[in-house]
């Protein structure tokens, strides 16, 4: 099965290993541009944070670039974003395994709000509400913008023939925010009508919702919002036929 796969580079190659090693072949096609801050304001008191929140790979690098400490316990959102972590030096490393909804569960039930702030490394937009859950448990977050997460104006001319001509059988979708601007520039370039032909493959319900009206073949949504169960989600609509 072909696969557009919409993750910024950054983050794409452990799910393009993963695809191409189950025999699919795969379109890169980032929707997301991932831009560092060039000054960054750092909120008051961060330098009592008791833990670092993080929600995404490219948090934990662009924290990595801006902050020399790596002393701090790391309490990641997902699998991916906690190898990304140990991968950048920090030792005490803890994996949600799901959404930030899981992730907060996990800090409720680990820290203690009197202990300090957490400080939670992102981009100008997030997704959830990580802060105001933590806040109704007692517990101050500290988020800081290191980058912005821009989406592109335009698909590139190698994806737009290939969904043009209908050699896309499957997209892969990892954040409402993808999915958003994967349907406004499929709109853009007036090929709506290639979605039909296509099973629109999510990391969880909120990002299918953010898909909006297209019309697809079948929306597939992964059991749990990880890789893993990603990876489930296309093998089950590969042996469906896609």
């Amino acid at each position: 099965m072909r696969i557009l796969v919409t993750r910024p580079r950054e983050d794409a190659a452990g799910l393009v290993a993963a695809l191409v090693a189950r025999s699919h072949e795969v379109l890169v096609e980032p929707l997301l541009t991932i831009v560092p801050r060039d000054a960054v304001d750092w909120p008051p008191g961060q330098e009592r944070a008791q833990a670092l929140l993080v929600t995404s790979a490219n948090g934990v690098r662009a924290f990595a670039c801006a902050d020399d400490r790596r002393d701090l316990p790391v309490y990641a959102v997902g699998d991916a974003s906690a190898a990304q972590a140990r991968a950048l030096g920090f030792a005490d490393v803890v994996s949600a395994a799901g959404d930030v909804h899981d992730l907060a569960t996990l800090v409720t039930a680990r820290l203690d709000p009197k202990a300090g702030p957490l400080l939670h490394p992102a981009a100008s937009t997030v997704a959830g509400d990580l802060r105001g859950t933590l806040a109704a448990a007692g517990f101050e977050v500290l988020r800081v913008v290191l980058y912005d997460a821009r989406p592109v104006t335009a698909l590139s001319p190698q994806a737009t023939q290939a969904l043009a001509e209908g050699a896309v059988e499957a997209v892969a979708l990892m954040s409402p925010r993808t999915a958003a601007a994967f349907a406004r520039l499929i709109t853009l370039a007036g090929l709506e009508s290639a979605c039909a032909a296509m099973v629109a493959v999510c990391l969880s319900d909120a990002v299918a919702q953010a898909l909006g009206p297209l019309t697809w073949r079948r929306v597939a949504v992964a059991a749990r919002p990880d890789q893993a169960s990603l990876l489930a989600a296309i093998e089950a609509a590969a042996a469906q036929g896609a």
